[in-house]
């Protein structure tokens, strides 16, 4: 079922619509008997409407499109009514001053479709076979991009344009002066011709950038100056950026030259904060250009269906390196086959792969930890102030929409009220960002379990942080805004935004790294110690949680396995419909966990362990599970990683060299074929 909210937006929606078919069926009324008035007001309210429709909800207006009602239509249609209403009102024939009105209209949107055109091209000209971030363009002739209403917004240039033609004719109907609509059609063809002149501009060579020949000549000149040497792939959805982003800080501390290879445009805005260039290639033709690069190896955050195009590349070297490990069977994909090599953190994840039995050899299976897990603080002790703080972070339905998979539908409502009945809780509730994206009903839990949280805070009171930390707060994110967020103008096209985003500043990663710290302490420190706290935005991030929760509560995902870095308690709560013991066996990480039923009748239990660790009999549990989740402390997983990574790239190597010394080889026989053939 829609929520309250999506059923309101979309009654208004209707009435819109409604309302602008009534406007052209008033406006024909007015026309036809003919009546000044209602047409005046009918023609003027449906112009109205349709500019503030453009400007607030296009995609409605699109749904007019698909049944060829598209703005031109509306436009055309609305004039003609007004030149109808003329013509009833002079059946005398005296419509001979309107003449150059008509012909002006005809110019007029002749000069509009002209403009269309012009824009087709503009934009043709102005999309490169590939996007880049963190590169130094300048090699490409790039430029600003003409203004989006000439270039990308055809129905509002129309609408805008058309406004003093609508207008003057509208003048003349209620003045009986053909000036008016003389005068108001010149100025639209003014503008229309105006906007025509300018944008073309954007086709002359000044203004023309590299062509997609010029531009791949230049990404093989690119890449043979930079040799990069390790590369991250990765493809997918507007909501799966997270899955590439949790990688970032690995792979800028690899030796060697780093590179990021996307297959979607929007992406490329979409991936945080680096220093390591960004090179997004759609097409699969293109993507090739890799082959004969430096690259030796790639890493693969996920699986995707434009995997398996980088794959055919034999003499690049592949590794899995997963966006998370749970005991779920996404862990284990058979897909997995397809890859030199699977990093896993630790051992656990090895016996997971041999006990699935899909085809994985263990021989290809490398640990090698967690590296972005640094940054989690260590156990240090029960709760030492007033209050426990709770993080309850789920995880989403999943693709295949098994209830199981979430405990936000069949636990979330009674983990959270059993939190909430607590006086010395606070909790932070942290769901995934897909949740209800494959289940509605996952959707309206997470509204529900949100406003149960917004709702017990107002039972509590206590002392709010001063203004100053407020405005601490507010200091702090404009600054990391500044640094973690390119501004650019409305008009900003793929090639300016590449134009601006060139080669960063030397230390700009160390000084997102400082700012982020100092942002996490202002956040935290402008909240009152008793206020729980919804976050749904990316920031604080999940680790920032973490290291001021003193309880995990989540589900069988990657969550539970990164919060084991800490030792932490957390516990899981199993929806599964299996009973207690048969959940441990089928999933090893919670073996260290409590279990939450449904019903979550075992939180007040829960959270007097956490508080007296004399009573937490996990903690021992805990620690051994750590290691064998996530491998072994020392050497520190940024160094064991990096050792594979340099591992892989020799083999890459070595078969580099033994396809050249094999194509040596078949050199001099491939002469003396030819010597052969030539006597022959």
């Amino acid at each position: 079922m829609p929520s309250a909210g999506t059923a309101t937006r979309r009654a208004v929606q209707v009435t819109a619509l409604l309302a602008m078919l009534a406007f052209f069926a008033a406006q024909l009324v007015g026309a036809l008997l003919p009546n000044v008035p209602l047409l005046i007001t009918a023609a003027a309210a449906g112009l109205v409407l349709d500019l503030y429709l453009q400007h607030r909800d296009p995609g409605l207006l699109s749904l007019l499109g698909k049944i060829r009602f598209d703005v031109m239509v509306r436009q055309l249609l609305r004039d003609m009514l007004v030149l109808i209403g003329l013509l009833r009102l002079h059946d005398d024939g005296s419509l001979r001053g309107y003449v150059p009105v008509v012909i002006g209209l005809v110019l007029f949107y002749g000069a509009h479709l002209a403009c269309q055109a012009a824009a087709i091209l503009v934009r043709r000209t102005r999309t490169l076979p590939f996007v880049t971030r963190n590169v130094d363009t300048s090699g490409l002739r790039l430029n600003d991009a003409p203004p989006r209403l000439l270039a990308r917004q055809h129905g509002r240039r129309l609408l805008r344009f058309a406004v003093p033609a609508t207008a003057g004719l509208l003048a003349s109907v209620g003045t009986d002066k053909p000036v008016w609509a003389v005068a108001g059609v010149g100025v639209a063809f003014l503008l229309a011709v105006g906007g025509l002149a300018f944008l073309a501009t954007w086709l002359l060579p000044k203004k023309r950038v590299a062509n997609e020949r010029q531009a791949l000549e230049w990404l093989d000149r690119w890449l043979a100056a930079y040799r990069p040497t390790v590369g991250m792939y990765f493809s997918g959805g507007t909501t799966s950026a997270y899955q590439a982003n949790m990688w970032l800080s690995t792979l800028a501390a690899l030796d060697g030259n780093p590179i990021i290879v996307l297959r979607e445009r929007f992406m490329v805005q979409k991936i945080e904060a680096t220093d390591v260039p960004i090179v997004c290639i759609p097409k699969v033709h293109h993507l090739m250009a890799l082959e004969k690069s430096s690259i030796k190896m790639m890493l693969h955050p996920a699986n995707s269906g434009k995997t398996s195009q980088v794959l055919r590349m034999p003499s690049i070297k592949h590794a899995f390196i997963n966006h998370g490990e749970s005991d779920k069977l996404s862990s284990c994909n058979p897909y997995s086959k397809a890859y030199d090599e699977i990093w896993v953190a630790g051992p656990a994840a090895r016996e997971r792969y041999q006990l699935a039995d899909i085809g994985v050899e263990d021989k290809d299976v490398v640990e090698v930890g967690r590296p972005q897990l640094a940054p989690i603080k260590p156990y240090a002790g029960p709760p030492a102030g007033t209050y426990t703080t709770v993080l309850y972070a789920p995880t989403w339905e999943g693709w295949d929409g098994n209830p199981g998979n979430t405990s936000v539908m069949l636990a979330g409502e009674n983990v959270v009220r059993a939190l909430l009945a607590d006086p010395s809780v606070r909790l932070l509730y942290k769901p995934h960002p897909m949740t209800g994206s494959v289940d509605p009903r996952a959707g309206l839990a997470n509204e529900r379990i949100q406003a149960m949280i917004h709702e017990a805070n107002t039972r509590r009171s206590g002392a709010r942080p001063g203004a100053e930390a407020a405005a601490e707060l507010a200091r702090r994110t404009v600054e990391l805004d500044r640094l973690t967020t390119a501004s650019f103008r409305e008009s900003a096209d793929e090639l300016e935004r590449m134009l601006l985003q060139g080669t960063p500043e030397a230390g700009r990663a160390a000084t997102v790294e400082a700012a982020t710290a100092a942002w996490e302490a202002a956040y935290w420190a402008s909240l009152p110690e008793w206020e729980h706290q919804v976050i749904t935005d990316a920031r604080p991030a999940l680790f920032a949680c973490f290291n001021v929760a003193d309880l995990l509560i989540s589900d069988v995902s990657s969550v539970v396995s990164d919060w084991l870095i800490s030792e932490k308690p957390y516990a899981v709560a199993n929806t599964s419909g299996m009973d207690e013991e048969e959940f441990r066996v089928n999933f090893p990480t919670v073996s260290a966990a409590t279990i939450l039923t449904p019903e979550a009748d075992g939180v007040p239990a829960l959270l007097a362990a956490v508080r007296d660790p004399a009573l937490d009999g996990l903690a021992a549990a805990r620690a051994e599970l750590k290691v064998q989740l996530l491998g072994p402390s020392d050497p520190p997983s940024l160094v064991r990683f990096n050792g594979a990574a340099q591992a892989l790239c020799a083999k890459a190597d070595e078969r580099r060299a033994r396809m050249d010394a094999r194509a040596a080889s078949d050199i001099p026989l491939q002469r003396e074929a030819e010597k052969a053939d030539a006597v022959g």
